[in-house]
Order: structure tokens, then sequence, then C-alpha cells
């Protein structure tokens, strides 16, 4: 076949670095490249944004302590423009540090000091789920209807009752499309783990109650007595509503 009849090859994955240490941004930049990832990199807030303007972001790692804005604080905005996967990189190892990272929509963490290579397998795990998307063994559905909202699954954006539009990271879409799958019945917390973070890593044991807590968040659950997505003693979560899936 001719050269100019071949279908373009694919570009490899792009993350992006924003960390203010120089050397970890070129040491980690170099790593990625000679794994066969595409790497940028930033030292602030400042210049992680102007970069996202530049061309399309597969990931980025971010790093809690940067000058001006710090990442915790980036990662929030990040969640609210985009749904970017992210990895923060905290020099801080308190669960409740970590914990704050997931609240606020983090797909992954890591702490400082770090292996350079469970970093690049955390960054492949997250980026082939967010590829992947659909729990296994799901149906092909565009849309999906439940207690007046709509989950467009190819946008990944909520409609509420009202007409609000809600964008979804992540780990929270992830975990609604898996409750979506099975309403009404409650699923255990090894499954959820399972199809929201993947078994390539050991989140900390509240990762997923943080993803629940803040999918209830968004769907305006009351946390106090929830009544979309019940906590079932000993037994997991449950979404309790009538799912409609489908075109």
């Amino acid at each position: 076949m001719p050269p100019s009849l071949r279908a373009p090859k694919p570009q490899p994955p792009h993350v992006l670095i924003v960390d203010d240490d120089p050397e970890i941004r070129g040491l980690l930049a170099d790593y990625l490249e000679s794994a066969g990832l595409r790497a940028s990199t930033a030292a602030d807030g400042d210049a992680m944004w102007t970069r996202l303007g530049l061309s399309p972001v597969d990931l980025v790692v971010l790093d809690v302590m940067l000058p001006g804005v710090d990442g915790l604080a980036l990662c929030r905005q990040l969640r609210r423009d985009s749904q970017v996967p992210v990895v923060m990189l905290t020099a801080r190892g308190q669960a409740t540090d970590r914990i704050a990272g997931l609240e606020i929509g983090a797909d992954d963490y890591m702490a400082k000091p770090f292996e350079p290579r469970e970093l690049l397998a955390r960054i492949r795990g997250v980026l082939r789920r967010s590829a992947g998307g659909e729990p296994r063994g799901s149906v092909p559905a565009r849309q999906f209807r439940f207690a007046g909202w709509t989950l467009d699954t190819v946008t990944r954006q909520m409609r509420a009752p009202d007409g609000r539009i809600v964008s979804l990271g992540g780990a929270d879409y992830r975990l609604l499309r898996v409750l979506l799958q099975s309403p009404n019945r409650p699923i255990d917390r090894d499954t959820l783990i399972d199809h929201v973070y993947g078994r390539d890593r050991a989140p900390v044991d509240r990762a997923i109650d943080v993803c629940v807590s803040r999918l209830r968040q968004h769907l305006g659950d009351d946390a106090r007595k929830p009544m979309l997505i019940r906590t079932m003693r000993n037994e997991g979560y449950l979404l309790s509503a009538d799912v409609d899936g489908g075109d």
C-alpha cells in the first residue's frame, strides 16, 4: 500500500508534568518518553493552563506543593472545566492529605519520593481505565436515564432534572456506570474498587467511600440520609432507582 494511503499511526498518550522542581520535571519527562509516552512540563499553574491551551493532554501529573496556586486548587479547577485524568504527587504522606486529593476528583496519587516505574504503572492504569470507560460486561448505550437524571456515556456529562449540566471526573463516571449497570442491587466494595480504581493499585480504605460521597454531591443526594445511592451494611452500595438505558 502506498504510504499516502496508510492510516496514520496513532500518537502515544500525552502526559503533562506539573512540578516546580526542574530536576523532577526533566527526569520524569525523560523516563516517560523512554517508555513510549509523550511528555510536556510546566513549573506552576499559569504554565499548566498555557500548555493545556496549546494541544490536547491525556493525563496531568500534578504536584500538590506548587508556588502560587497549589495543586489541590488546580485539580479542583481542572475537574470543573475538563475530564482530563489527574495523578497527584504529594510530599505529605498522611492519609488525610491523600483523601483530600481524591475528594476533589484526582484519579490517583503517589507520595514523594516515588519510584518512577511505579508512577508509570499508575499512569498507564489510569489511562487504560479512562480510555475504556465502560465496565466489563456493560451494554452499549449512549444514554442512561434514572431518577430524572440523564447520563451521556460519550460526553460523560449528566443532565439534572432542572436542566443543569454536570461533568464527571473519571472515577466518578466509572462508579456511576457500575451502579447503573445493576440498579436496585447491592454491589460490594471490592467489585466497585476493581472497576473504579483497578486491581493494579491499592487505594486507601476510604477511597471508594470518598468517591461515593462526591457522586452523591453531584446528584444532590443528602449524605446524612441518602435516598439514591444507599449504603448497605456489610454489602456495599446500591443505586435505588429504575434505570432506562438506550439511545
